[in-house]
C-alpha cells in the first residue's frame, strides 16, 4: 500500500513540476512572410488550418471579379449594339433601354472595381493577421485567469439595493 502512495505522489508532482514552453515567433518575419505569398506568415507561424481558408477567399473573390467583368462586357457590348445605329446588329437585351443598358454596365463595373479593392484588404489582412498572432502567442492563457458574474445585494442608508457583481480573479 505504501508503494503505490509513493508512486501517485511522483507522478503527481511530477505533473506540476512541468512548466509550459511557448514558442515565440518573430512577428517582422511573419509579416513579410506573408507579403510575399499569402500564407506564408501562416505556416511561420503553425496556423496551417488558415492556408486554404485564406486561398479559398481569393479563389471566391477571382470568381465574382471574374463574373462582375463578364457582365460588364455583355453589357458594354450591349449599348454599343443599341447605339450603333445599324438595324442588323440586335441588343442582346431587348427589354432594357439604353438608359437602362447604361446603368447596368456601370452597376456591373463599379461591383467589380470594389472586389478589386477589397482584393487588396483582403491581402493586407493576411498580413495583420500573421503579425498581430505572432505577437498573441507570447502571451499566457492558462486557466488562472477568471471572471465570475454574482447577484449582489447591498444595503446603502437604509435601502437595499439589488444588483450585479463581477469578480475578477488572478
Amino acid at each position: 500500500m505504501k508503494k503505490i502512495i509513493i508512486l501517485l505522489f511522483f507522478i503527481s508532482f511530477s505533473c506540476y513540476s512541468q512548466e509550459k514552453k511557448i514558442k515565440t515567433f518573430n512577428p517582422k518575419k511573419a509579416s513579410r512572410l506573408s507579403a510575399i505569398l499569402p500564407g506564408l506568415g501562416q505556416i511561420y507561424n503553425k496556423q496551417y488550418w488558415k492556408v486554404p481558408v485564406i486561398y479559398g477567399g481569393y479563389a471566391v473573390i477571382g470568381h465574382y471579379i471574374k463574373f462582375n467583368n463578364e457582365m460588364y462586357h455583355d453589357f458594354k457590348n450591349a449599348l454599343t449594339l443599341e447605339t450603333d445605329n445599324d438595324e442588323l446588329t440586335l441588343n442582346p437585351f431587348p427589354n432594357f433601354s439604353r438608359n437602362s443598358l447604361e446603368r447596368n454596365m456601370d452597376f456591373w463595373r463599379r461591383n467589380r472595381d470594389m472586389l478589386i479593392i477589397f482584393t487588396g484588404a483582403y491581402y493586407l489582412l493576411n498580413i495583420v493577421d500573421a503579425h498581430i498572432f505572432a505577437h498573441l502567442n507570447e502571451f499566457d492563457t492558462d486557466n488562472d485567469l477568471s471572471l465570475s458574474i454574482k447577484p449582489s445585494l447591498e444595503k446603502i442608508n437604509n435601502s437595499n439595493l439589488i444588483g450585479i457583481s463581477l469578480y475578477l480573479n488572478f
